[in-house]
């Protein structure tokens, strides 16, 4: 159970946000539910992640390895059950996602890929990023798309710890 009640996505204040969130999402999720009880907030939240998710030039399946590796990090399960389909619709194979607990051991993952993990792991773990690591990820893309790889990993950071501090799961009732 959340440690707060989820906003009244029906009340004045938050009702044209959570439409036009139900309308670009196909529902308000717990999460945005939660966000609506300050909507300037939410609308910031909506546009943030909307240009990380839909927006940017990173690869789907790449994007989605760092959020279930983020969530992994973090303990994080709202994000991993939401993330987990959209990763396989994205081309992630369920050996992957299986793997990704000791993705340093595995043959699954090429270089590009462990490069990425790599990243992950050190912004997730420890912020700062050593200058290997960083060498073995900027091998691997363009100054863009190494923008938008940090600015997912940041991102979804930012997710896992607000869905942890506020408790927020899937089995949540509304």
């Amino acid at each position: 159970m959340a440690r707060i009640p989820y906003a009244d996505c029906t009340s004045a204040a938050a009702r044209p946000l959570a439409d036009r969130i139900a309308a670009e999402r196909g529902s308000v999720l717990h999460l945005y539910q939660m966000l609506l009880h300050s909507a300037p907030v939410a609308e910031g939240w909506l546009g943030y992640l909307t240009a990380i998710r839909q927006k940017s030039s990173l690869p789907g399946d790449l994007r989605e390895l760092v959020i279930m590796r983020v969530a992994q990090l973090n303990h994080a399960p709202y994000e991993a059950d939401q993330h987990a389909p959209i990763a396989l619709r994205e081309g992630v194979s369920q050996a992957k996602l299986d793997a990704l607990p000791h993705w340093q051991d595995c043959p699954l993952f090429d270089a590009r890929e462990r490069a990425v993990l790599a990243y992950t792991d050190a912004m997730t773990r420890q912020v700062q990023v050593s200058d290997e690591v960083f060498a073995f990820v900027a091998a691997h893309f363009e100054p863009r798309r190494l923008v938008e790889l940090t600015a997912t990993v940041a991102a979804y950071n930012m997710v896992s710890r607000f869905l942890e501090a506020l408790q927020i799961h899937s089995h949540d009732a509304r």
